[in-house]
Protein backbone atom coordinates (compact mmCIF):
# COMPACT_ATOMS: atom_id res chain seq x y z
CA UNK A 1 0.00 0.00 0.00
CA UNK A 2 2.90 2.35 1.00
CA UNK A 3 3.86 2.09 -2.54
CA UNK A 4 0.63 2.98 -3.92
CA UNK A 5 0.64 6.16 -1.71
CA UNK A 6 3.96 6.66 -3.56
CA UNK A 7 2.22 6.87 -6.42
CA UNK A 8 -0.47 8.85 -5.88
CA UNK A 9 1.97 11.30 -4.14
CA UNK A 10 4.57 11.63 -7.60
CA UNK A 11 1.54 13.15 -9.69
CA UNK A 12 -0.58 14.99 -6.49
CA UNK A 13 1.63 18.04 -6.78
CA UNK A 14 1.26 18.77 -10.28
CA UNK A 15 -2.79 18.42 -9.95
CA UNK A 16 -2.67 20.61 -7.06
CA UNK A 17 -0.64 22.89 -8.59
CA UNK A 18 -2.78 22.82 -12.27
CA UNK A 19 -5.76 22.93 -10.26
CA UNK A 20 -4.80 25.85 -8.46
CA UNK A 21 -3.30 28.32 -11.20
CA UNK A 22 -6.88 27.55 -12.80
CA UNK A 23 -9.10 28.58 -9.58
CA UNK A 24 -6.54 31.38 -8.53
CA UNK A 25 -8.29 33.83 -11.31
CA UNK A 26 -11.74 33.40 -9.06
CA UNK A 27 -13.55 36.17 -7.89
CA UNK A 28 -14.78 37.04 -5.23
CA UNK A 29 -12.26 35.73 -2.97
CA UNK A 30 -15.16 33.92 -0.94
CA UNK A 31 -16.23 31.96 -4.10
CA UNK A 32 -12.36 31.13 -4.79
CA UNK A 33 -11.78 30.15 -1.49
CA UNK A 34 -14.25 28.05 -0.97
CA UNK A 35 -13.84 26.70 -4.40
CA UNK A 36 -10.26 25.68 -3.66
CA UNK A 37 -10.91 24.33 0.26
CA UNK A 38 -11.30 20.63 -0.42
CA UNK A 39 -8.36 20.56 -2.61
CA UNK A 40 -6.11 22.05 -0.12
CA UNK A 41 -7.95 19.81 2.78
CA UNK A 42 -6.24 16.70 1.02
CA UNK A 43 -7.56 13.64 -0.51
CA UNK A 44 -5.54 10.27 -2.29
CA UNK A 45 -5.66 12.34 -5.72
CA UNK A 46 -6.78 8.34 -7.55
CA UNK A 47 -8.85 9.56 -9.55
CA UNK A 48 -6.26 12.57 -11.71
CA UNK A 49 -3.03 9.72 -10.61
CA UNK A 50 -5.61 7.90 -12.61
CA UNK A 51 -6.01 9.42 -15.67
CA UNK A 52 -1.81 10.54 -15.53
CA UNK A 53 -1.13 6.74 -15.30
CA UNK A 54 -3.37 5.13 -18.24
CA UNK A 55 -1.99 8.12 -20.89
CA UNK A 56 1.93 6.82 -19.68
CA UNK A 57 0.94 3.58 -19.87
CA UNK A 58 -0.84 3.38 -23.45
CA UNK A 59 2.86 5.55 -24.64
CA UNK A 60 1.62 8.87 -24.21
CA UNK A 61 3.50 12.01 -22.69
CA UNK A 62 1.87 12.41 -19.20
CA UNK A 63 2.34 16.20 -19.62
CA UNK A 64 -0.96 16.00 -22.29
CA UNK A 65 -2.88 14.57 -19.17
CA UNK A 66 -2.32 16.70 -16.03
CA UNK A 67 -4.87 19.42 -17.28
CA UNK A 68 -7.61 16.42 -17.88
CA UNK A 69 -6.61 14.62 -14.76
CA UNK A 70 -6.78 18.12 -12.76
CA UNK A 71 -10.50 18.53 -14.67
CA UNK A 72 -11.57 15.21 -12.97
CA UNK A 73 -10.64 16.15 -9.93
CA UNK A 74 -12.37 19.20 -9.84
CA UNK A 75 -15.56 17.08 -10.73
CA UNK A 76 -14.80 14.83 -8.19
CA UNK A 77 -14.53 17.76 -6.20
CA UNK A 78 -17.77 19.55 -7.37
CA UNK A 79 -19.94 16.15 -6.34
CA UNK A 80 -18.67 16.40 -2.74
CA UNK A 81 -19.53 19.71 -2.16
CA UNK A 82 -22.71 18.86 -3.17
CA UNK A 83 -23.39 15.71 -2.10
CA UNK A 84 -22.61 17.14 1.46
CA UNK A 85 -25.48 19.80 1.17
CA UNK A 86 -27.89 17.18 -0.13
CA UNK A 87 -26.84 14.45 3.29
CA UNK A 88 -26.05 17.60 5.22
CA UNK A 89 -22.43 16.17 6.42
CA UNK A 90 -21.05 18.48 8.63
CA UNK A 91 -17.31 17.19 7.99
CA UNK A 92 -15.55 16.19 4.96
CA UNK A 93 -11.73 14.93 5.10
CA UNK A 94 -11.48 16.04 8.96
CA UNK A 95 -12.52 19.72 8.20
CA UNK A 96 -15.76 21.28 8.65
CA UNK A 97 -17.71 20.86 4.88
CA UNK A 98 -17.41 23.30 2.41
CA UNK A 99 -21.53 24.52 3.47
CA UNK A 100 -20.74 24.50 6.85
CA UNK A 101 -17.77 26.97 6.75
CA UNK A 102 -19.55 29.69 3.46
CA UNK A 103 -23.00 28.92 3.98
CA UNK A 104 -25.16 26.91 0.94
CA UNK A 105 -25.46 29.47 -1.28
CA UNK A 106 -21.90 29.79 -1.30
CA UNK A 107 -20.98 26.11 -1.91
CA UNK A 108 -23.41 25.73 -4.94
CA UNK A 109 -22.18 27.82 -6.27
CA UNK A 110 -18.37 26.81 -5.20
CA UNK A 111 -19.81 23.13 -7.22
CA UNK A 112 -21.22 24.58 -9.91
CA UNK A 113 -17.49 27.01 -10.58
CA UNK A 114 -15.86 23.57 -10.60
CA UNK A 115 -17.82 21.79 -12.94
CA UNK A 116 -17.65 24.57 -15.32
CA UNK A 117 -13.94 24.43 -14.82
CA UNK A 118 -13.50 21.61 -15.40
CA UNK A 119 -14.48 21.90 -18.90
CA UNK A 120 -12.49 24.55 -19.57
CA UNK A 121 -9.35 23.41 -18.05
CA UNK A 122 -9.61 20.41 -20.92
CA UNK A 123 -10.27 22.98 -23.82
CA UNK A 124 -7.22 25.02 -22.59
CA UNK A 125 -5.14 21.90 -23.73
CA UNK A 126 -2.35 22.85 -26.02
CA UNK A 127 -3.52 21.90 -29.68
CA UNK A 128 0.31 21.64 -31.03
CA UNK A 129 0.49 18.59 -27.92
CA UNK A 130 -3.09 17.20 -28.56
CA UNK A 131 -4.97 16.82 -31.30
CA UNK A 132 -8.49 18.77 -31.42
CA UNK A 133 -10.39 15.10 -31.63
CA UNK A 134 -9.02 14.49 -28.57
CA UNK A 135 -9.93 17.10 -26.80
CA UNK A 136 -13.39 16.69 -28.49
CA UNK A 137 -13.15 13.33 -27.40
CA UNK A 138 -12.23 14.21 -23.50
CA UNK A 139 -15.01 16.59 -23.28
CA UNK A 140 -17.45 14.02 -24.18
CA UNK A 141 -16.10 11.51 -21.89
CA UNK A 142 -16.29 13.99 -18.63
CA UNK A 143 -20.14 15.49 -19.72
CA UNK A 144 -20.85 11.71 -19.49
CA UNK A 145 -19.13 10.59 -16.27
CA UNK A 146 -21.23 13.80 -15.12
CA UNK A 147 -24.86 12.54 -16.20
CA UNK A 148 -24.29 9.61 -14.91
CA UNK A 149 -23.02 10.48 -11.30
CA UNK A 150 -26.22 12.36 -11.62
CA UNK A 151 -28.12 9.76 -12.08
CA UNK A 152 -26.35 7.41 -9.70
CA UNK A 153 -27.13 10.39 -6.79
CA UNK A 154 -30.74 10.42 -8.06
CA UNK A 155 -30.53 6.22 -7.81
CA UNK A 156 -29.50 6.49 -4.34
CA UNK A 157 -31.83 8.71 -3.20
CA UNK A 158 -34.82 6.58 -4.72
CA UNK A 159 -33.12 3.70 -2.71
CA UNK A 160 -34.67 5.34 0.78
CA UNK A 161 -36.97 3.81 2.25
CA UNK A 162 -37.01 0.99 -0.27
CA UNK A 163 -36.44 -2.66 1.21
CA UNK A 164 -36.58 -4.45 -2.08
CA UNK A 165 -33.21 -3.43 -3.86
CA UNK A 166 -31.82 -6.07 -6.06
CA UNK A 167 -28.15 -6.45 -6.54
CA UNK A 168 -28.35 -5.72 -10.18
CA UNK A 169 -30.20 -2.21 -9.38
CA UNK A 170 -27.27 -1.76 -6.71
CA UNK A 171 -24.60 -2.23 -9.20
CA UNK A 172 -25.84 -0.21 -11.58
CA UNK A 173 -26.05 2.86 -8.54
CA UNK A 174 -22.86 2.68 -7.63
CA UNK A 175 -21.78 2.62 -11.41
CA UNK A 176 -22.98 5.57 -12.31
CA UNK A 177 -22.50 6.99 -8.51
CA UNK A 178 -18.80 6.02 -7.46
CA UNK A 179 -17.19 4.01 -10.68
CA UNK A 180 -18.24 6.30 -13.92
CA UNK A 181 -15.70 8.92 -13.13
CA UNK A 182 -12.83 6.38 -11.95
CA UNK A 183 -13.78 4.80 -15.42
CA UNK A 184 -13.71 8.45 -17.05
CA UNK A 185 -10.61 9.36 -15.56
CA UNK A 186 -8.89 6.51 -17.05
CA UNK A 187 -11.19 6.31 -20.77
CA UNK A 188 -9.68 10.28 -20.54
CA UNK A 189 -6.22 9.54 -20.00
CA UNK A 190 -6.20 7.15 -22.83
CA UNK A 191 -7.97 9.61 -25.18
CA UNK A 192 -5.12 11.96 -24.09
CA UNK A 193 -1.86 9.24 -24.53
CA UNK A 194 -3.81 8.98 -28.33
CA UNK A 195 -4.77 5.45 -27.72
CA UNK A 196 -6.34 2.99 -30.56
CA UNK A 197 -10.32 2.46 -29.63
CA UNK A 198 -9.77 -0.86 -28.25
CA UNK A 199 -7.26 0.48 -25.79
CA UNK A 200 -9.50 3.21 -24.79
CA UNK A 201 -12.74 0.86 -24.40
CA UNK A 202 -10.51 -1.61 -22.34
CA UNK A 203 -9.24 1.22 -19.97
CA UNK A 204 -12.86 2.46 -19.51
CA UNK A 205 -13.70 -1.12 -18.31
CA UNK A 206 -10.49 -1.26 -16.09
CA UNK A 207 -11.53 2.14 -14.64
CA UNK A 208 -15.53 0.63 -14.48
CA UNK A 209 -14.12 -2.63 -12.11
CA UNK A 210 -12.29 -0.82 -9.74
CA UNK A 211 -14.97 1.90 -9.44
CA UNK A 212 -17.55 -0.97 -8.67
CA UNK A 213 -14.87 -2.61 -6.52
CA UNK A 214 -14.18 0.51 -4.76
CA UNK A 215 -17.74 0.97 -3.05
CA UNK A 216 -18.31 -2.59 -2.44
CA UNK A 217 -14.84 -2.39 -0.20
CA UNK A 218 -16.93 1.00 1.06
CA UNK A 219 -19.89 -1.45 2.16
CA UNK A 220 -17.36 -3.66 3.55
CA UNK A 221 -15.24 -1.53 5.83
CA UNK A 222 -18.38 -0.27 7.18
CA UNK A 223 -18.22 -3.39 8.86
CA UNK A 224 -15.27 -5.09 8.78
CA UNK A 225 -12.61 -2.03 9.53
CA UNK A 226 -12.35 -0.40 12.84
CA UNK A 227 -13.63 2.84 14.43
CA UNK A 228 -10.62 4.57 14.73
CA UNK A 229 -9.38 3.63 11.06
CA UNK A 230 -12.75 4.05 9.47
CA UNK A 231 -13.40 7.31 10.83
CA UNK A 232 -16.87 6.70 11.92
CA UNK A 233 -18.59 4.59 13.87
CA UNK A 234 -18.78 0.87 12.73
CA UNK A 235 -22.49 0.10 11.23
CA UNK A 236 -22.96 3.50 10.22
CA UNK A 237 -24.78 1.99 7.76
CA UNK A 238 -27.30 -0.36 9.58
CA UNK A 239 -28.03 3.06 11.54
CA UNK A 240 -28.74 4.76 8.27
CA UNK A 241 -30.75 1.76 7.31
CA UNK A 242 -28.68 1.89 3.55
CA UNK A 243 -29.33 -0.39 1.45
CA UNK A 244 -26.11 -1.72 0.41
CA UNK A 245 -24.99 -4.68 -1.22
CA UNK A 246 -24.22 -6.05 2.03
CA UNK A 247 -27.65 -5.78 3.19
CA UNK A 248 -29.46 -6.45 0.23
CA UNK A 249 -28.06 -9.86 0.11
CA UNK A 250 -28.95 -10.38 3.65
CA UNK A 251 -32.46 -9.82 3.28
CA UNK A 252 -32.62 -11.66 0.06
CA UNK A 253 -31.14 -14.80 2.03
CA UNK A 254 -33.16 -14.17 4.84
CA UNK A 255 -36.29 -15.57 6.02
CA UNK A 256 -38.68 -16.12 9.00
CA UNK A 257 -38.03 -13.92 11.89
CA UNK A 258 -34.30 -13.04 10.64
CA UNK A 259 -35.64 -11.39 7.80
CA UNK A 260 -37.88 -9.26 10.03
CA UNK A 261 -35.77 -8.57 12.26
CA UNK A 262 -33.44 -7.45 10.10
CA UNK A 263 -35.93 -5.34 8.06
CA UNK A 264 -36.96 -3.80 11.32
CA UNK A 265 -33.39 -2.68 12.09
CA UNK A 266 -32.66 -1.20 8.72
CA UNK A 267 -36.16 0.76 8.99
CA UNK A 268 -35.62 2.03 12.55
CA UNK A 269 -34.08 5.17 13.37
CA UNK A 270 -32.94 5.03 16.40
CA UNK A 271 -30.65 2.06 16.61
CA UNK A 272 -29.08 0.40 19.89
CA UNK A 273 -26.14 -0.90 19.72
CA UNK A 274 -27.37 -4.34 20.09
CA UNK A 275 -29.50 -3.74 17.11
CA UNK A 276 -26.04 -3.08 15.46
CA UNK A 277 -24.77 -6.44 16.64
CA UNK A 278 -27.85 -8.55 15.66
CA UNK A 279 -27.91 -7.32 12.04
CA UNK A 280 -24.21 -7.53 11.70
CA UNK A 281 -24.51 -11.07 13.32
CA UNK A 282 -27.41 -11.90 10.59
CA UNK A 283 -25.24 -10.45 7.53
CA UNK A 284 -22.69 -13.20 8.84
CA UNK A 285 -25.44 -15.90 9.25
CA UNK A 286 -26.45 -15.49 5.49
CA UNK A 287 -22.37 -14.78 4.27
CA UNK A 288 -23.57 -11.48 3.01
CA UNK A 289 -20.06 -9.55 4.45
CA UNK A 290 -17.88 -12.37 2.91
CA UNK A 291 -20.09 -12.28 -0.44
CA UNK A 292 -19.11 -8.45 -0.74
CA UNK A 293 -15.66 -9.20 -0.25
CA UNK A 294 -16.09 -11.42 -3.09
CA UNK A 295 -17.31 -9.74 -5.33
CA UNK A 296 -14.80 -7.11 -4.81
CA UNK A 297 -11.62 -9.22 -5.39
CA UNK A 298 -13.57 -10.52 -8.95
CA UNK A 299 -13.97 -7.11 -9.79
CA UNK A 300 -10.52 -6.35 -9.17
CA UNK A 301 -9.26 -9.48 -10.72
CA UNK A 302 -11.12 -8.67 -13.88
CA UNK A 303 -9.13 -5.03 -14.13
CA UNK A 304 -6.36 -6.51 -13.81
CA UNK A 305 -7.37 -8.58 -16.88
CA UNK A 306 -7.87 -6.56 -18.68
CA UNK A 307 -4.50 -4.80 -18.69
CA UNK A 308 -3.22 -7.48 -20.24
CA UNK A 309 -3.93 -5.07 -23.16
CA UNK A 310 -1.24 -2.77 -22.13
CA UNK A 311 2.85 -3.30 -23.12
CA UNK A 312 4.74 -4.18 -19.60
CA UNK A 313 6.28 -0.91 -18.23
CA UNK A 314 6.39 0.49 -15.03
CA UNK A 315 3.12 2.61 -15.13
CA UNK A 316 1.02 -0.66 -16.33
CA UNK A 317 2.18 -1.84 -12.89
CA UNK A 318 1.27 0.67 -11.55
CA UNK A 319 -2.00 0.56 -12.36
CA UNK A 320 -2.23 -3.31 -11.12
CA UNK A 321 -1.22 -2.18 -7.70
CA UNK A 322 -3.76 0.51 -7.93
CA UNK A 323 -6.37 -2.41 -8.91
CA UNK A 324 -4.94 -3.97 -5.59
CA UNK A 325 -4.87 -0.59 -3.37
CA UNK A 326 -8.62 -0.53 -3.10
CA UNK A 327 -8.86 -3.76 -1.47
CA UNK A 328 -6.30 -3.28 0.88
CA UNK A 329 -7.54 0.16 2.03
CA UNK A 330 -9.07 0.34 5.38
CA UNK A 331 -10.68 3.92 5.15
Amino acid sequence: MSNVKEILGNYSSDIIKTIEDELSVITPNNLQEASIYLTKAGGKMLRPALAVLTSEAVGGNKENAFKAGAAIELIHTFSLIHDDIMDDDDMRRGMPSVHKVWGEDVAILAGDTLFSKSFEIILSSNPEDIDPSQINKALATVADACVKICEGQALDMGFEDRYDVTEDEYMEMIFKKTGALIAGATKVGAIMGGASQDVVDAMYEYGRLIGLAFQIQDDYLDLASDEETLGKPIGSDIVKGKMTIIAINALSASEGSNYDDLLEILKKDDNSQEDIDLAIELFNKYGAIENARTLALESVDKAKEVLEILPDSSSKQALADIADFVLERHS
